[in-house]
């Protein structure tokens, strides 16, 4: 699970790097200490949504996850399209010079960078559509 966090202003995200989704104790754990370093307020969770902005299963699981995490944590919980973050990514990474399979790096370790960057996508598309709505 690729973690981001904004800057003071709440203008721009940055990588946190990557935590394994489970056990989820665990990783609610690490994701309160990282808060509560960083003076995180509330978290932005990603909402794969389909093409069409319907939900299937997999965002029933993320609102599931999003409301485990609010009740763990004691912290807001915000859901966000994460529509063709990972692609962004992806599009990201490889501009960057990171390739998708290299003999020295792991698929687990390319996996972890994608994500990363996928949460720096996700966040990034939120503060925007916020900065946005508070210009408007």
């Amino acid at each position: 699970m690729g973690v981001a966090v904004d800057d003071e202003l709440g203008a721009l995200a940055h990588p946190r790097g990557a935590l394994p989704a489970k056990p989820e104790p665990k990783l609610f754990a690490e994701l309160v200490n990282m808060a509560r370093e960083s003076g995180v307020s509330r978290f932005v969770v990603g909402l794969p949504l389909d093409m069409k902005g319907g939900e299937g299963d997999a965002a029933k699981k993320a609102r599931a996850f999003a409301q485990r995490l609010a009740d763990a944590t004691g912290l807001d919980v915000e859901l966000w399209d994460e529509r063709l973050t990972t692609t962004m990514a992806r599009r990201a990474l490889s501009a960057a010079g990171l390739r998708e399979r290299t003999k020295k790096r792991s698929k687990r370790s390319v996996r972890a960078h994608v994500d990363e960057a996928a949460a720096v996508a996700l966040l990034q598309s939120w503060l925007d559509a916020r900065r946005g709505a508070e210009d408007a």
